[in-house]
C-alpha cells in the first residue's frame, strides 16, 4: 500500500488518499488537483514533488 497527503506539497489542503499503487495515487491526485486546485495540467516539478511524498502505508 502506498499513502499520499496532498498537504505535503500544497500548504493547507487536508486531502489524503491510501492506494495499492503509486499509479493509483497519481490518478486520484490528479482529479484531485483538478477539481480542488484548479490544475488542469500538472507541471513535471509538481509529479516529481508527489512522487517525492508517497509513503509506504
Amino acid at each position: 500500500m502506498k499513502a499520499f497527503a496532498c498537504g505535503d506539497v500544497v500548504p493547507g489542503c487536508d486531502a489524503r488518499w491510501v492506494c495499492s499503487s503509486e499509479d493509483e495515487i497519481l490518478a486520484s491526485v490528479g482529479a484531485h488537483a483538478a477539481s480542488a486546485h484548479g490544475l488542469t495540467d500538472l507541471p513535471p516539478d509538481l509529479v516529481g514533488a508527489v512522487r517525492s511524498s508517497i509513503v509506504a502505508a
